[in-house]
């Protein structure tokens, strides 16, 4: 990790120089060594490795170079609240995540917060990559969760965006996940890597989010501190929720979207992809599907995720959303899925589509007064659920 104002400053100035991108800094790194090597040669020497533009703008002082070291150094020492913690590792550090050596175009410097003692523990890490769409349907809110949940609870490190959507409810899951397992303690249940500086949080409806992922995970971030949400960054950040995950696992997406892009840079680095299946009816899932057709990895539980990753022993076996389900035999008000035959009933006619409630009364042919009393119990039981326009969706795993 970067401990000096010095060193610092040496990789900021290679960062900031203009016309010097990843390509031309990893040459230059290693035909000298550290940055301070660089800036110690002469523009003849520099000739050697980069143009001879290149080589003149090194010779440079970038803008505004002194006063974002300044104020990276000041971040980086600034007391943080117990438990979270700052740093700044580049490339050839020992902190620094193995797993984005292998893809093509690693950052120079990676900025951490939160449980940064765990950097160097990340590629002895089991890690699974959730990525998705920012307006999911609410069963596509559910999967992320109860998918998250679960594989957190088995020892699986999550890695998303945060983004609104998906990815947001990935991280909630996992550290609800992490949080029920008491054989976890030290356990990094999640990884949120964001397009922005890490002294901003966007999107801002997530600031406590946030501020969770930092006491019990980590927030990465290969921008500079002061770097707002500039469109072409996430897709970016993208290829690192990628490459540092084992797999990719698309919960929802539509045909145009940066989740297919983080799917394609996942194929690219080597990485798995698996997709949840949805309705054929809704344009979220369309993504999902076209990923499936392609040869990704069909997958309807967090089971399959696991054997698929090879873990065929997990802490966990089953979903937690069917824990409560045991072996039907429950009372009122502990019942599991499937308890009762009128709700079992109920399920096989609500499908896995929208419906209206005359078309629901149709196939059942009970009384409304029946009918809703029954969708209300599974409301509330969390099998089924309300959406606009007056339909309703099962949303349990069964």
């Amino acid at each position: 990790m970067v401990n000096t104002p010095q060193a610092l400053g040496s990789w900021l100035r290679l960062a900031l120089t203009p016309g010097i991108g990843p390509d031309a800094a990893r040459r230059l790194l290693a035909a000298f060594g550290e940055p301070d090597a660089i800036f110690g040669q002469a523009e003849s020497g520099l000739r050697q490795v980069v143009s001879a533009l290149q080589a003149k703008a090194l010779r440079e002082t970038p803008l505004g170079w002194p006063e974002l070291t300044d104020e990276t150094w000041r971040w980086l020492q600034a007391t943080p609240e117990a438990g979270i913690g700052r740093a700044v590792v580049t490339l050839g550090d020992a902190d620094y995540p193995g797993a984005l050596l292998d893809i093509p175009d690693p950052p120079m410097m990676l900025y951490a917060m939160g449980q940064t003692h765990a950097l160097s523990k990340l590629q002895a890490t089991r890690t699974v990559a959730m990525v998705g769409s920012r307006n999911p349907t609410p069963q596509g809110l559910i999967n992320a969760r109860e998918f998250a949940r679960s594989l957190a609870g088995s020892g699986l490190t999550v890695i998303s965006g945060m983004a609104l959507g998906v990815d947001g409810a990935a991280h909630e899951g996992a550290l609800l996940g992490a949080h029920e397992v008491s054989a976890l303690d030290g356990h990094l249940p999640t990884i949120a890597v964001v397009g922005t500086g890490l002294d901003r949080v966007y999107p801002r409806q997530h600031r406590d989010l946030a501020h969770q992922i930092a006491q019990r995970g980590l927030i990465l971030s290969e921008y500079p501190l002061g770097t707002p949400p500039l469109a072409p960054n996430f897709p970016r950040r993208n290829r690192l929720i990628s490459g540092l995950a084992q797999a990719t696992l698309v919960v929802e997406a539509a045909l145009q979207s940066g989740s297919l892009i983080t799917a394609k840079q996942a194929l690219e680095q080597g990485r798995d992809v698996m997709a949840i299946p949805g309705s054929i009816h809704s344009a979220q899932s369309k993504g999902c599907h076209w990923l499936i057709k392609q040869g990704a990895k069909l997958v309807e539980s967090a089971q399959d995720v696991l054997e698929e990753l090879h873990l065929p022993d997990p802490m966990r076996a089953v979903p937690l959303a069917l824990d409560s389900a045991a072996d039907g035999a429950v009372d009122g008000e502990t019942r599991g899925t499937y308890s009762d035959e009128s709700d079992d009933a109920l399920l096989r006619a609500l499908g896995h589509d929208p419906v209206s409630l005359d078309a629901l009364q149709a196939r059942c042919g009970w009384s409304t007064a029946q009918l809703q009393a029954q969708l209300l119990e599974l409301e509330l039981l969390g099998q089924v659920g309300r959406l606009p326009g007056g339909l309703f969706q099962r949303v349990g795993a069964g």
